[in-house]
């Protein structure tokens, strides 16, 4: 699978290179990330839940950052175990540049299935692949480029409560206890 793209980011380069390279905001935009740990400043390890079609698995690999260039970009390889569903592995290439008040940020995928995964279809992987980067480069965008990147200031008020929990389907459906009318 090859996958490329690029998008603005409403911030400088080095703001965007360090969050780049942040495995906390790294780990908050990857969907599905349990953790992300940073073993050096080029290695890191990781632990994934995913949901392809049917296919349901936690990937647990390894990250290698290469030919790093900052604040103009670098390589990024990874390799992943799904256990019987089967691995995922490959790499990008991420350039950053100058875009007016911000950075535009061109990335350049290629990746590789096996196992239970590799049965699914290309459609469907290219499709849940295209669907995972939407979603990381959106969280990206709103945690690196939002104008307060400052953390808020403690707030002094009671919390909110809680909203109340709308019941499920099946109690929607056949009631609470015996005898409750269906509403």
């Amino acid at each position: 699978m090859d996958m490329n793209g690029e998008r603005h980011i409403s911030a400088d380069r080095n703001t965007v290179w360090a969050a780049l390279n942040d495995p906390e905001i790294l780990r908050q935009c990857i969907p599905g990330c349990e953790t992300l740990d940073m073993q050096s400043p080029t290695d890191m390890t990781a632990r994934v839940k995913l949901q392809v079609g049917p296919v349901r698995a936690t990937f647990n690999g390894k990250v290698k950052l290469s030919d790093l260039d900052p604040p103009n970009g670098y390589r990024i390889a990874g390799e992943g175990n799904g256990g019987v569903a089967g691995y995922a592995k490959g790499g990008a290439t991420v350039a950053l540049s100058d875009d007016g008040a911000g950075t535009r940020m061109r990335y350049d995928v290629k990746a590789d299935v096996g196992g239970k995964l590799a049965r699914l279809g290309g459609r469907l992987i290219d499709s849940t692949a295209k669907r995972l980067a939407d979603e990381f480069f959106e969280k990206f965008s709103v945690l690196v480029g939002s104008p307060a990147q400052h953390a808020p200031a403690p707030s002094t008020a009671a919390p909110e409560p809680a909203p109340a929990k709308k019941p499920g389907w099946f109690k929607r459906w056949f009631g609470g206890k015996r005898g409750e009318a269906r509403s």
